[in-house]
């Protein structure tokens, strides 16, 4: 993948998603004149699963630093929900492959985070039947749950036709993965994210990523800026994607071009 002249942007979504979550925000970074962006599909997330693929963790995060070497030169690295976890992956382990990053999801690094309610089902034996019934009925069914949890319904729809069987086998398999004391392990290493410049965005209506102590405290340890969203949930870019497009903007305007 060729360099530009202007930094390569690279989003990275997260569960039960697709590209389609960055949509309204990739029209308002265009709208400011920034068009050099690319989103990438964890494989069973818009993306098929390789053979061979392990569906976990570390299995993620290694998927996204192969994706990142093919680039010719360090990219800014954008990543929501489990998406911000891969993202902040890279950064503690191959700071080289990234100009800067941003993550919403780095308080589940921290030592006492508690994985929500859904998550812990999901890490269960119940955990089949209750993922399955999540992702019964037809596109209309699964895309009106969506919108209950908060997503805008032409983005719900896409996602709700995305919504498989493959899908949430892969689900389960990342989820049982991150089991505490999992992400907690994962976290020790999170003062490593510091070596290249990091903004945390924190919405303060999320309550699936930490508490906003926990999230604080992640946002220290990793050397970030953080920025915290009054009234904003856990589809920050859908809920006000100019907003979002001008947080993103100012931040990687704010990156040296050392960095």
């Amino acid at each position: 993948m060729s360099g530009t002249a202007a930094h390569t942007r690279v989003l990275v979504h997260g569960v039960p998603e697709t590209t389609a979550i960055w949509t309204p925000l990739l029209d308002e970074l265009s709208a400011l004149g920034i068009d050099n962006v690319v989103t990438l599909s964890p494989p069973a997330f818009g993306a098929p699963v390789p053979e061979g693929f392990e569906a976990t963790v570390d299995g993620y995060r290694n998927w996204l630093i192969e994706q990142l070497e093919q680039f010719d030169e360090p990219v800014d690295l954008v990543g929501h929900d489990f998406g911000g976890a891969h993202v902040a992956g890279v950064a503690m382990h191959r700071p080289d492959l990234i100009r800067s990053w941003v993550s919403d999801a780095i308080g589940a690094l921290e030592p006492d985070y508690e994985w929500h309610e859904t998550a812990q089902v999901w890490q269960t034996p119940e955990g089949e039947a209750f993922i399955g019934e999540m992702f019964s009925g037809g596109a209309e069914a699964r895309a009106q749950r969506m919108i209950q949890w908060g997503i805008t319904e032409p983005v719900a729809k896409l996602l709700g036709a995305a919504q498989d069987e493959e899908m949430a086998r892969t689900i389960l398999s990342l989820y049982r993965s991150a089991a505490q004391p999992a992400m907690a392990e994962h976290g020790k290493a999170l003062h490593q994210a510091s070596a290249r410049p990091g903004l945390f965005i924190i919405p303060l209506d999320d309550h699936a990523v930490g508490t906003l102590e926990q999230r604080r405290r992640a946002g220290q340890r990793a050397g970030a800026k953080t920025e915290e969203l009054a009234g904003f949930g856990h589809w920050w870019m859908l809920q006000d994607p100019k907003r979002s497009a001008l947080i993103l903007r100012d931040f990687w305007a704010s990156v040296s071009p050392k960095d």
